[in-house]
């Protein structure tokens, strides 16, 4: 009984299938892309600005963090979860009575109006990222609430349905208009210092 050949596999086009397959998923897989916090950073400047602004320490609401993870706002100790409100009675305070849109206190120890109000975060630099981050997004919510309610009573619409209609019509020039006129209502100014070593 003669023994038979067993036939080759022919595994030539396997690469070219394997090669076509991964282009495939790479093509129509989609990744989650972390988008960080958005913060646009002023543009160089060739020689400084001689323009002078008094800034009175009514108009800085101070958020400090320390390396064991602990708050102070304005040299009192808070929880993460009081930041929101405190930053909210801040910035919409009218303490100069300028503000037409404004509900706060009219507290002349607070800031005059939402232009001049600043929100400074100082964190150690041993302070955890996710309690960084957790402030970050408890100061934004503050102004994202404020100008929310800014769009409801000014246009009928949130402020988030007006961001994606600009996000999806950039052409749309009075969405654009709307969205202008929210942002200078309450500007975001937030002032971040370099991390410091608070436990020396």
């Amino acid at each position: 009984m003669a023994k038979r050949d067993i036939p080759e596999i022919n595994a030539g086009s396997m690469a070219d299938i394997s090669f076509l397959l991964l282009i495939f998923f790479l093509v129509a897989t989609t990744m989650d892309v972390d988008t960080g916090l958005q913060r646009r950073l002023p543009q160089m400047q060739d020689e400084p600005q001689q323009e002078e602004q008094k800034l009175y320490k009514r108009n800085i609401f101070q958020i400090v963090i320390n390396g064991y993870d602990q708050l102070l706002i304005d040299d009192d100790i808070a929880e993460v979860e009081q930041i929101r409100a405190k930053v909210l009675d801040f910035i919409d305070n009218n303490g100069d009575g300028s503000c037409a849109h404004c509900r706060g206190m009219k507290n002349p120890a607070s800031s005059d109006n939402p232009n001049k109000a600043v929100v400074s975060i100082s964190n150690d630099r041993s302070t955890s990222y996710g309690l960084y981050v957790a402030v970050q997004n408890e100061v934004v919510g503050a102004y994202n609430e404020l100008r929310d309610r800014y769009a409801k009573e000014r246009f009928g619409k949130s402020y988030a349905d007006l961001q994606r209609v600009g996000v999806e019509s950039p052409e749309d020039e009075e969405t654009a208009a709307r969205l202008k006129e929210i942002k200078d209502a309450y500007p975001l100014n937030i002032s971040e210092a370099e991390p410091v070593d608070y436990n020396k």
